[in-house]
């Protein structure tokens, strides 16, 4: 049946998102971190989509042997959790190579916990955006002890049971967030492929602007002054 087909087809476009890991990795063992760069905003967009397409089409009903969530948590922890971290290791961010150890547990306990999806629709804790860290660490040049200090912060945040915004359920600003992420994506990629320079730089700091509104909109509509009940 044609819904059938659409249905296996949004499966495998969530399952690109891991073949881009793989590349991903392979560009970051050559050194080409431009490259695999290119590879995490890829995939970045793969998710920032995919969950849409597969509610609208309704893969949970018309192929229910197959579990899309765990599909898209599978290939996010490689995205999310992994390949950030090897990048990372590959550029010598870490004063330590033990420090990275703390993003890959806490990724796999942000994964693991069965309310990380909240019922409002909400992450609960930091939601392992390892791979933005990764990039902005390569594209601002931090040094060992500052990224080092950025990642154990992050990890901890990761315990800290805050909530931060779902971008593709927000039941509020949705198009606008949607918007500003899609535009982020486009810039940071076109950002990862300059040589280093002043405008470079420039460019890299004025994009985390979308960063502190994701951050902002989490503490506004999270409540974060409240904490929530564990």
């Amino acid at each position: 049946m044609p819904s059938k087909t659409i249905a296996w087809a949004v499966h495998l476009f969530t399952a690109s998102g891991a073949v881009l890991g793989v590349f991903a990795l392979w560009e970051i063992g050559r050194g080409e971190f431009a490259r695999a760069a290119i590879y995490l905003l890829a995939a970045l967009a793969i998710d920032s989509v995919d969950g849409t397409l597969a509610r609208r089409v309704g893969v949970a009903e018309r192929l229910p042997r197959i579990d899309g969530r765990t599909l898209d948590d599978v290939v996010d922890y490689l995205n999310y959790g992994i390949v950030p971290v090897v990048f990372l290791l590959q550029l010598g961010a870490f004063t330590h190579w033990s420090v990275a150890i703390l993003p890959v547990l806490a990724a796999s306990y942000g994964f693991a916990q069965v309310d990380v999806k909240t019922e409002d629709d909400f992450f609960l804790g930091w939601p392992s955006y390892w791979n933005v860290v990764a990039l902005y660490v390569w594209l601002l040049d931090l040094t060992p002890a500052v990224a080092s200090a950025w990642v154990a912060l992050f990890a901890a945040l990761t315990f800290v049971p805050l909530k931060y915004i779902y971008p593709s359920k927000l039941r509020r600003l949705r198009g606008v967030t949607a918007l500003g992420g899609m535009l982020w994506m486009i810039a940071m990629a076109f950002i990862s492929q300059q040589q280093p320079s002043g405008a470079r730089d420039l460019a890299t700091w004025l994009s985390l602007g979308y960063p502190a509104y994701y951050v902002a909109l989490s503490a506004w509509l999270g409540e974060w002054w409240s904490l929530p009940k564990t």
